[in-house]
């Protein structure tokens, strides 16, 4: 099965500017997809520099959802937003002051790659931290989800008026520019060691294993049945998981919310857009309901998730009675984006019109 492969590079332009994160994209670009997938054919997708968060986004979601082997090579550099102090990449506009809105959060990677199969997915990263985020990394890290193969390091902050480079990511490619891609940790090893030999500070080092666990995963029995076009036997073994989580822990537990929002993104690829939006804004209520803040990240995702799914809802009653349901939610929970709840009331008394 062809796999998949993601190149992001990115850095803010101007003085923010930690390291110079496009230059690594020709060295990789120059390793055959088949070796930097290590399957016999893959497709690659190259984001450089990008300018929007949501962009990189719909780039990752697309990537995940593909079937086989996905690897991700990421370089860039760290950053917090001020108001939740949680990690961001930083893309190309992105300022100290405006992290929230024009960064990439670091947590949407482990949302996009949940529902994935356990050791097909691996990230390779070469990130540089501002001092707030290397100041987090002391007491905090990075997390990807389980199943998922993280290798790289996250270097410390350059001195001042100084632009780094990726030295890992770029001794990454020189080795798979050989032609031969090793296993994972060997590869990350030889790296390391290239990176050290030449001066650079490895600074935080990151090896995690995709180990597959060795009790049945129903996560993998459901991404296949997806995977396979039998949407409706994925749901219900999504739906008998989540009622299970429900009888132990119950409704507002973490336990059940994961597979209503299992049950969401099955809707998605089922291509049942309302289906998925009416799950995202029931499992928003239930959040802000059981006393979650209105810009927690997981509340936030699930208003921002509902009014995705929302705009592809074609059918103007139904349209209508969810848009109802989301511009009560977008009150609550405004998001990242501005101009989401006007987005949504335009849209509303579009629709007033055509039932």
């Amino acid at each position: 099965m062809p796999g998949t492969v993601l190149l992001l590079a990115a850095s803010p332009v101007g003085k923010g500017c930690l390291v110079d994160a496009a230059s690594v994209l020709p060295v990789l670009a120059a390793v055959s997809p088949a070796v930097l997938s290590g399957t016999d054919t893959a497709n690659v997708v190259e984001l450089a520099d990008p300018l929007e968060p949501q962009a990189v986004l719909t780039r990752l979601r697309a990537a995940a959802t593909a079937p086989g082997p996905l690897t991700l090579f990421v370089t860039g550099q760290l950053q917090l937003d001020r108001r939740q102090r949680l990690p961001h990449l930083a893309l190309a506009r992105t300022t100290p002051a405006t992290v929230r809105y024009t960064a990439f959060p670091w947590h949407w990677i482990a949302e996009e790659l949940r529902l994935r199969p356990p050791g097909t997915t691996a990230l390779l990263v070469d990130l540089h931290a501002d001092a707030e985020s290397w100041e987090y990394l002391a007491t905090g890290t990075l997390t990807v989800g389980t199943g998922v193969g993280l290798y790289g390091r996250v270097a410390p902050p350059p001195p001042r008026r100084t632009v780094a480079t990726p030295a890992y990511m770029k001794a990454v490619a020189t080795i798979l520019r050989s032609g031969h891609r090793p296993a994972l940790p060997l590869l990350h090893e030889q790296a390391l060691a290239r990176t050290h030999g030449e001066g650079g500070q490895p600074g935080i080092v990151l090896a995690v294993d995709a180990r597959v666990p060795a009790t049945p995963d129903p996560h993998a029995a459901i991404t296949a049945a997806a995977q396979a076009g039998r949407h409706d036997e994925a749901a219900a073994l999504a739906a008998r998981w989540e009622q299970e989580a429900v009888r132990t822990w119950g409704a507002a537990s973490e336990q059940a919310l994961h597979w209503a929002e299992v049950r969401a993104d099955l809707a998605m690829l089922a291509g049942d857009a309302a289906g998925s939006c009416r799950v995202w804004l029931a499992v928003a209520t239930v959040r802000l309901d059981a006393g979650q803040p209105a810009d927690a990240p997981s509340v936030e995702a699930a208003v921002d998730r509902a009014h995705h799914q929302w705009g592809r809802v074609d059918e103007p009653l139904r349209a209508r009675e969810l848009g109802l349901a989301l511009a009560g939610l977008r009150l609550r929970v405004p998001g990242r984006r501005q101009g989401a709840l006007d987005h949504v009331q335009c849209r509303l008394s579009r629709l007033e019109a055509q039932v």
